[in-house]
């Protein structure tokens, strides 16, 4: 690694390539940001219930909202004909079917805006000939993973149009995590085009932990999204124990066995808690033996970092789960998740260096 590192003389700051990945970076970091705000708001539009009150695709005469009180109407006839309103919400007014239908337009809103901040400056600089020929198919990945996550997005909700009061959390859990995939893939890209003084890795295992790191974080946000899509974090709301257990009984109850990890809500919220204790404890591993074997240097600090970010998320998620889901609580631990899969991936990623400059003189 450091070989290919200093195979060939740094170009200068001031070259054009260089001013080219600063700008793609700089764009590629404001995509990032426009989806994380995206999984906040999706986050919100969970909590409150709002997710099922647009009961159509309408990918470009959707992003006009209801103008009119007749079109207001139709959108709350629509809603009045599925499960989630006969069964939970009959008798809601039309003000209050406001209120769930303007969450759920927002975070539309912004997924359509997602794709058009990638998009357009994508193609700006891929005509202009800003990006190097080594880019191009991990940028065109990251759209062809937007638009595969439009369409889960709809598959989620038409879930819970039909026969569910609610989207499918099989369905959930893979949406909200190919958001975070694909917020770190940007970010990883991004990582790569950076120039940050380079340091190897103390150890050879020091990649392999990081990479576990970033693993288990996945893991945790999969886990988060069953939990969020059987509303599991509304049931046994105690800490340490949960059912006044250490391990409480009622794990496996359903056949086949596999079943329980993905819908008895009682296995789901301690699996989600015990991918916790695991992800902490390595992550905690991981800092003091980063300070033993590599101080003073960048991943040390990094690997502190991140355990500070992970110690600070195990405890929102308690608070929230202590205090039964309320909705600034819920969108704190939601939105901690993300940062802490951000500097996984950034801590990971600053281990391989950036992007080698054979990738460009190549060209």
């Amino acid at each position: 690694m450091n070989t290919l590192a200093s195979s060939t003389a740094a170009p200068s700051e001031t070259s054009p390539r260089d001013r080219d990945r600063s700008a793609i970076r700089a764009w590629l970091y404001t995509v990032a940001l426009v989806i994380f705000a995206l999984i906040v708001v999706g986050g919100a539009t969970r909590l409150t219930e709002s997710g099922l009150s647009i009961t159509e695709w309408k990918p470009i005469h959707g992003v006009v909202p209801p103008l009119s009180v007749a079109e207001w109407q139709e959108e709350f006839d629509l809603y009045r004909q599925i499960p989630q309103y006969q069964q939970i919400n009959r008798g809601m007014s039309l003000d209050e079917f406001k209120t769930i239908y303007w969450w759920e337009w927002a975070h539309r809103f912004l997924a359509r805006g997602v794709g058009i901040v990638f998009a357009v400056p994508l193609a700006f600089f891929w005509l202009t000939g800003r990006i190097e020929t080594f880019l191009k198919p991990r940028l065109l990945g990251i759209l062809a993973l937007g638009a595969l996550q439009g369409g889960i997005g709809w598959w989620m909700v038409a879930s819970g149009l039909s026969v569910r009061t609610d989207v499918s959390q099989y369905r959930l859990a893979m949406h909200l995590t190919l958001a975070c995939v694909i917020v770190a893939a940007i970010i990883w890209v991004a990582r790569g085009l950076a120039r940050p003084r380079f340091e190897a890795p103390p150890t050879r295992g020091s990649f392999g932990v990081a990479g576990l790191i970033l693993f288990l974080t996945f893991v945790q946000i999969y886990l988060g999204g069953l939990v969020a899509g059987l509303n599991a974090g509304l049931t046994f709301n105690t800490w340490p124990l949960m059912d006044g257990a250490w391990i409480p009984g009622g794990l496996l109850t359903m056949q086949p066995t596999w079943r329980n990890i993905f819908e008895n809500v009682m296995t789901v919220q301690f699996v989600h808690r015990v991918g916790a204790y695991t992800l902490f404890a390595v992550v905690a591993v991981h800092a003091v033996a980063s300070l033993v074997l590599a101080p003073g240097t960048r991943h040390a600090k990094v690997a502190v970092v991140l355990f500070f970010l992970v110690l600070a998320q195990a405890s929102i998620g308690i608070v929230t789960l202590l205090l039964a889901v309320p909705i600034g609580w819920g969108l704190a631990h939601q939105a901690g998740g993300v940062v802490v899969l951000a500097m996984a991936v950034v801590h990971l990623r600053s281990l391989k260096g950036e992007y080698p400059e054979r990738a460009y003189l190549a060209q």
